[in-house]
């Protein structure tokens, strides 16, 4: 009996799902997912990454086992796997959604692409986002984004399955070299999906406005749906549908929650801007989006400053705290992401992609579209966003005035009278010798010194971007990857600006 054959990837969940609801019209269907080794030794892969998606496999294969059917683990090569499973038992149509992942992926699914032609085998890919493939011009973008929110969720109510679910459940264990699963990570699964959207709708989304930037009350005012969309537990138009049902729900004197919510989908908006962007240009993962700032940084990588940031001993605080938290929890709020990469980028001088690197490894809700695409704006390679350098200090003083937030990360700090919260390698030897403390030892010496190393960076950097010839480059990459609208507008922006929006990035 032949049947439909769905590949689950980024994808973990059974309602909203194009691939699966498109699959089950057409007759039985039978799912997989592939543990595929070499992706998990990519750079970019990390051992939270691993458990929230085998997290996520167990709720989505209890759901398919209660519907009659079940979620086969397959591991190996692809193509090798799809070879085996057709040998098996031939089909003929292979129904997946499509994924703007890292360049691994990207030759992955050539490589399937090829395979289905040999075999004869039709390979239906639908939308995941709302990012267009083989988009041919940026001004068709919004609307095509509005179109695909608007359509109506695809619910999998009853599916026919190929065969009856085995009896032995399955085993995925962890590739031994992976490394970091931090103890205070979010779970994976679609119904903490759904529960945490329910939670931010109904009560934590009032301090949305305004709570998003501060560590410490981000982790409730912003949603903490972002590693769940990012491994796909829920989908993007369902929680651009059920945000809009909230807001039109809302008392006319809710005025604040509605602008809160409206921010939100605003910046749910961005976050397929910004995977558009490696969709349409792949090698922005590797290399410079305006290629005019190529030798910039690349030079010189200097390990003791890359060493200092990713073992929170900048010297910086703020700093230090915010990639602690990162490495306890696997998320951050994207004022302080900003904040890390700029510290990288200016005062240390380093190369957003080593960086990259290793924040991909941190972040739990690592989407390589939105991450590479913020790690050179926030870096200043693409030649199209103003610089924006963020001074660690004032980020402090703004957003953690009384300390609470350093001090909850990094214990050495509650023994700090608040006169030296922001800038403790001031502080007098008589006064670290009464409070036990040694600047350099329990408290980090800062790694340069921040005004003269930031001042010498964007000196560099502005010095580059007056050159002729990166000023004639600067219009090519506003052709293909700029905003054409400013979000709630009609107005076609100036292909010579970028919109402030963009320059905001987008926050969860």
């Amino acid at each position: 009996m032949s049947y439909e054959l769905v590949w689950f990837k980024r994808d973990l969940r059974w309602q909203d799902h194009a691939a699966l609801a498109q699959a089950a019209q057409r007759g039985p269907v039978r799912c997989i997912y592939v543990v595929e080794p070499e992706l998990w030794q990519q750079p970019d892969a990390a051992l939270q990454h691993f458990e929230f998606v085998r997290e996520s496999l167990q709720a989505l294969d209890a759901e398919l086992r209660r519907q009659g059917g079940e979620l086969e683990i397959h591991t190996g090569e692809l193509t090798e796997v799809l070879t085996r499973i057709w040998r098996e038992a031939p089909f003929h149509y292979l129904h997946s959604h499509e994924e703007t992942g890292n360049g691994f992926t990207y030759a992955r699914d050539l490589k399937v692409a090829t395979w289905c032609r040999a075999q004869g085998v039709t390979w239906h890919e639908y939308p995941q986002f709302g990012v267009v493939r083989a988009l041919k011009n940026r001004q068709l973008w919004q609307r095509a984004w509005e179109s695909h929110m608007t359509q109506p969720l695809q619910h999998v109510d009853a599916v026919h399955f190929w065969q009856p679910p085995s009896p032995t459940p399955w085993v995925m264990t962890a590739p031994q070299h992976l490394q970091h699963n931090p103890p205070l990570r979010q779970r994976g699964g679609r119904p903490l999906a759904l529960a945490t959207l329910h939670s931010f709708l109904n009560a934590r989304s009032l301090g949305y406005r305004g709570g998003i930037s501060s560590p410490l009350s981000a982790p409730d005012a912003c949603s903490r749906l972002s590693a769940y969309l990012a491994w796909g537990c829920i989908s993007m138009r369902e929680v651009v549908q059920h945000t809009r049902a909230h807001i039109a729900q809302l008392p006319p004197h809710a005025s604040r929650h509605r602008a809160g919510l409206s921010a939100f989908i605003s910046r749910l908006y961005w976050h397929c801007h910004f995977i558009q962007k490696l969709e349409t240009e792949p090698a922005i993962e590797w290399h410079n989006m305006h290629r005019g700032y190529d030798g910039l940084r690349e030079q010189d990588v200097n390990f003791d400053h890359l060493e200092a940031l990713t073992t929170a001993r900048t010297g910086w605080p703020m700093v230090d705290a915010c990639v602690t938290m990162l490495r306890e929890t696997g998320w951050l709020n994207f004022r302080m992401r900003a904040m890390l990469v700029s510290v990288a980028a200016y005062p240390l001088w380093l190369h957003w992609r080593p960086v990259g690197e290793w924040l991909a490894t941190q972040f739990l809700d690592y989407e390589p579209g939105i991450h590479w695409s913020q790690l050179q704006m926030q870096s200043g390679t693409t030649g199209i966003n103003t610089t924006r350098v963020y001074n660690p200090i004032k980020q402090a003083q703004d957003h953690d005035p009384q300390g609470r937030f350093v001090r909850q990360w990094l214990p050495a700090m509650r023994r700090l009278p608040d006169t030296w919260l922001f800038e403790p390698w001031h502080m007098p030897d008589a006064l670290q010798k009464q409070l036990g403390l040694e600047v350099g030892r329990d408290i980090a010496q800062p790694v340069v010194d921040l005004a003269s190393t930031t001042r010498h960076a964007k000196q560099q950097l502005h010095s580059r971007r007056q050159t002729t010839e990166v000023k004639a480059m600067k219009q090519a990459v506003v052709d293909k990857h700029a905003s054409r609208k400013t979000w709630g507008q009609r107005k076609t922006a100036s292909r010579a600006t970028v919109s402030a929006k963009e320059q905001l990035g987008f926050d969860f």
